[in-house]
């Protein structure tokens, strides 16, 4: 069995996010929302993280979702 290098990106994963692309129902749950109906207001209004197309389906980076949640996070404590 091989073991991690230092240079493998799954050591630098985002701690507490899984290792995997997010999906809208992924969000839900992480941000505690009424539905799904809301990331993809979100996607239309360009407020929420970015997100891309994998064929039909939308998927988000954890990476992103987290620079995402800290950003807005510290421009709620600056106003």
């Amino acid at each position: 069995m091989a073991t991690a290098q230092s240079g493998d990106p799954r050591d630098t994963l985002r701690a507490g996010l899984p290792d995997r692309f997010l999906s809208p129902e992924d969000l839900v749950t992480l941000f505690g929302l009424e539905s799904v109906e809301t990331v993809y207001t979100w996607r239309k209004k360009r407020t929420g993280p970015p997100g891309f197309r994998v064929g039909k389906h939308v998927r988000y980076d954890p990476a992103a979702v987290r620079a995402w949640a800290e950003q807005r996070m510290a421009d709620d404590e600056a106003a």
